[in-house]
């Protein structure tokens, strides 16, 4: 027999489509070709594959060595399918017995015959107990795999366990699939930010409706504290939404430490960061800083100094919950569904209104620096709130309130999005004009009232429609049937 089968899995974007592994063994001149377009990665694993065979004590034919990776219009890059094109070159040599097609095989060579780990590995062990199939991996990303509940797959060190396997002399072991925990709500606490009662209000609407969220104020005055207790009061994750999230850390490279991904995403990128680190990118594109933050927060401090290009490229995803990326070889979209909290100073030296400091920013000064933010881009954030400085004296004396600790807030975020659930199926950031007119209806005074503001405001349609769905989750937190007038003057002075 001169030719055998394998099967491993490709990574595009976090899907990770079956690949057959073809190889045909013929004569004439030793010549080793990998086609199916492959790229730089792949055709180095010739020399991999090579010496791997021959450490671990196989003959390595030296006759005309044809590999095809299909589909051929398929992308393919990285060491993945080093294990698989090994094995197919064995069988097809008869060194090893013929491979069930019931197998999948993923895995980087070393030259020793050491099988290395990739990235990536949750989204095809995923992909593989949909199809039904065994999967064989590197011990190192057998964590990962583990993730997967019912997933039959093996791990190992070296390609001779693999070999030895199917040859039936020493048998890997199944190995044992593990339960995502329960939300371990390990948090910091709201209650740690002394004051800011209508800050942590903000908070507590932005977090049942789900809405973007821009604060203001001097320096030092909590408005990290603030977003980096939001995660807190979000709902627990369920066992898809964790999924998802270690998909795009697995696809990033990074490690999943225990409970690393249990909890919401806090992101928070530098301002000198680019476009390409946030929304993702590069010659093999990969997930950014916003689908890192997906089902979580991502948060954006010093927002003036971030590169005003930067900033633009973040309206389309914030809309949408999802990042188009094309490449001219590469077409991937990755999901986003964050939700972006934004901290700003309101001046260039930053004591704007502070009671501790004066400011020496001048009135041009002051116009360039908010200047910087764009008017769609501020559209489409439903919240502003300024946080204000809260004397000394007054945080010394201040007692503690049990009302505003994370898991009382967390409950109501809960309840509230329950309703929404029930009403629309979505959450209130998510509405789309026709359901805005159907959920958010108002009485005849409110839609007067609310054209005065309109008009005096100046508001933009986009401005208007959150106004409404922040209106929405107002009344939601009160288990309120419809829109009051109370509502919609609360969501107002969240507008400034």
């Amino acid at each position: 027999m001169n030719f055998a089968v394998t099967y491993s899995r490709a990574q595009q974007s976090i899907n990770a489509p079956l690949v057959t592994v073809e190889a045909h063994i013929s004569p004439g001149l030793p010549q080793f070709s990998i086609v199916g377009l492959p790229e730089t990665g792949i055709k180095e694993s010739r020399d991999r594959v090579r010496s791997a065979i021959i450490t671990s004590h196989f003959e390595f034919p030296y006759r005309r060595i044809t590999i095809n990776l299909g589909p051929a219009d398929l992308p393919k890059e990285g060491a993945r399918f080093d294990l698989a094109t090994a094995l197919a070159i064995l069988s097809a040599t008869q060194q090893i017995p013929p491979l069930s097609e019931d197998y999948e095989f993923i895995g980087e060579l070393a030259l020793s015959g050491e099988i290395r780990g990739v990235s990536g590995i949750l989204s095809a062990a995923m992909a593989a107990k949909k199809a039904k199939k065994t999967l064989i991996i590197p011990e190192q990303n057998a964590r990962e795999a583990a993730l997967v509940q019912d997933l039959k797959f093996y791990s190992a060190k070296h390609l001779l366990q693999v070999c030895a396997h199917f040859k039936k002399e020493t048998l890997l072991t199944l190995h044992p699939t593990s339960t995502i925990a329960e939300d371990l709500n390990i948090y910091p606490d709201i209650q740690d930010v002394k004051g800011q009662a209508s800050a942590k209000r903000a908070l507590l609407i932005a977090a049942a409706g789900g809405h973007n969220l821009l604060m203001s104020g001097p320096p030092g005055t909590g408005k990290t504290m603030l977003a980096s207790r939001l995660p807190g009061i979000l709902p627990p994750l369920s066992q898809d939404e964790a999924l998802e999230i270690a998909t795009l850390q697995s696809l990033k490279g990074i490690d999943l430490k225990v409970n690393s991904f249990y909890q919401r995403p806090f992101r928070t990128p530098h301002h000198t960061s680019s476009a390409v680190a946030l929304v993702g990118g590069g010659s093999n594109p990969k997930p950014g800083e916003i689908s890192l933050a997906h089902q979580g927060v991502l948060f954006m401090d010093e927002l003036p100094e971030f590169d005003r290009k930067v900033l633009e490229v973040l309206r389309e995803p914030i809309e949408s919950g999802k990042i188009h990326i094309a490449r001219a070889q590469h077409q991937v979209t990755y999901p986003a569904e964050f939700q972006l909290v934004a901290a700003m100073n309101p001046c260039p030296c930053g004591y704007l209104g502070s009671r501790k400091k004066s400011c020496r920013c001048s009135a041009q000064q002051i116009q360039r620096y908010r200047a910087k933010l764009s008017g769609p881009f501020l559209d489409r954030m439903d919240l502003y709130i300024e946080v204000a400085d809260v004397p000394d004296t007054l945080l010394l004396n201040l007692p503690e309130n049990n009302e505003d600790r994370s898991e009382l807030l967390r409950n109501k975020v809960i309840n509230a999005r329950a309703l929404q659930l029930t009403r629309q199926g979505k959450l209130n950031k998510n509405l789309t004009s026709k359901e805005i007119e159907q959920h958010c209806t108002l009485s005849m005074e409110q839609q007067i009232w609310l054209q005065n503001a309109f008009n005096q405001l100046q508001l933009s349609g986009r401005a208007l429609h959150r106004l409404l769905k922040v209106a929405r989750t107002i009344a939601d937190l009160e288990a309120s049937p419809g829109i009051e007038m109370l509502h919609l003057t609360e969501a107002l002075s969240l507008r400034k």
